[in-house]
């Protein structure tokens, strides 16, 4: 039985054991049980979004009513959910080879403080082996929005969403340092004064969150940073365009649902039903994107800015193992999904690389070398390449999912 399969029964094994339904209830006001395949999730970050808001979108894994299953692992046992070992088997890259990555900053920015962010990290990269990252030894540093060091208030969704990206890009890039820019609140306007001011201070930045485009071009420029990769989720609702993964100056990234072989290379992987695409009402595309796909005609095609450009893991069936609060009394392993998965992933490989970029333009320009996913749909569009993966270019996963990091 592989691991995913005994996430799915996770109910009947031992290993595995139910937060109360009290502490659930100090969630962030989670939304409602979703399921895929057989596994129960819950976004952790209410939706949707309010105009000039956003909302983070990692999903944890619960059981049937919604209550999120954490584990305590042993010495020698290993978490549920995906781990370095396996993402990095999946997606071909190897950072311990030569130490690619090393002086690289990768920035997060998410809302909100997280006051025990630098131990739960510690015991992911701890567990996993991936050497230490604390701000004594300079690697992990965190700040307000503005850069100082009065950090806000708390708040155990977003805490979640930052303990997910803190791992997945130490998965991708232990070797790189990490600056975590929390923002006051979920505002646009503090979301992208964080942004403006990771821009400024990092290689790569990493988004987790997203919303309406509607009024979103008064902080769209704080998404571009010449030489600078900036990911952005397209969103955990399916269907639908979400701003700032609409700016044509980040890198969209997707989701999908990954099955591994045994050996933790990549079976099979197809669109999540649940990831974000869409054609932007606001933005222009660039002129790098142009999809080139044979079977487009010229009325199906989105001629603004299109999302996503690139994809990796999302779907919680197939989600990743993640050390950070169960609830607002402490932390434990547990699993998650959503774009929130798929941004840092490729963020970390973007300082894996740690090259100057031209936006997306290197994704598109050396396209041959991801896998293509072609399968799967993440709404109704009529059947078009907005919603329904195919070959080339589709919403849902855009060019495809790394191979090595040739493509970033």
């Amino acid at each position: 039985m592989t691991i995913h399969s005994k996430l799915a029964l996770a109910a009947g094994i031992a290993a595995l054991v139910d937060v109360s339904a009290a502490s659930a209830q100090q969630f962030n006001a989670p939304g409602q049980v979703e399921i895929s395949g057989r596994t129960f999730h819950v976004a952790v970050c209410p939706g949707p979004a309010a105009r000039g808001t956003a909302r983070c979108f990692a999903h944890v894994v619960t059981d049937s009513r919604g209550n999120p299953l954490t584990s305590t692992v042993t010495r020698n046992a290993t978490p549920s959910g995906y781990g370095p070992a396996q993402l990095r088997g999946a997606y071909g890259i190897n950072p311990a080879s030569g130490m690619p990555g090393t002086g690289a900053t990768v920035a997060i920015v998410d809302a909100y403080g997280y006051p025990s962010a630098a131990s739960d990290l510690a015991t992911y990269r701890g567990q996993f082996g991936l050497g230490s990252c604390t701000t004594s030894n300079g690697c992990l540093t965190i700040v307000n929005e503005n850069g100082g060091p009065n950090l806000p208030r708390s708040n155990t969704g977003w805490d979640q969403e930052q303990a997910l990206d803190l791992d997945m890009v130490s998965t991708m890039c232990p070797n790189c340092k990490i600056l975590l820019v929390q923002a006051s609140s979920s505002s646009f306007a503090d979301l992208a004064a964080a942004a403006n001011y990771a821009g400024m201070h990092a290689h790569v930045v990493s988004n987790s969150y997203g919303g309406g485009e509607n009024g979103s071009n008064t902080y769209e420029a704080s998404y571009n940073h010449n030489g600078v990769a900036v990911t952005a989720s397209t969103g955990d609702s399916g269907f639908g365009a979400q701003f700032p993964a609409t700016s044509p100056h980040v890198i969209a990234v997707g989701g999908t649902t990954l099955h591994l072989t045994g050996s933790n290379t990549r079976q099979s992987e197809t669109a999540w039903s649940g990831g974000g695409s869409g054609c932007s009402t606001l933005y222009n595309e660039p002129s790098w994107q142009l999809p080139s796909n044979a079977n487009m005609t010229t009325n199906t095609l989105c001629t603004m800015r299109m999302e996503a450009d690139v994809s990796a893991d999302a779907d919680p069936n197939t989600g990743v193992a993640v050390y950070g609060p169960a609830n607002r009394r402490g932390s434990a392993w547990l699993v998650f999904g959503g774009t929130s998965v798929a941004a840092p992933l490729i963020g970390g490989i973007f300082g894996e690389k740690n090259n100057a970029v031209n936006f997306a333009q290197t994704i598109y320009t050396n396209s041959s070398s991801l896998f293509d996913v072609t399968s799967g749909t993440n709404g109704s569009c009529g059947g078009t390449y907005f919603c329904v993966a195919g070959p080339h270019y589709d919403g849902p996963t855009g060019l495809g999912t790394p191979n090595g990091d040739t493509a970033f």
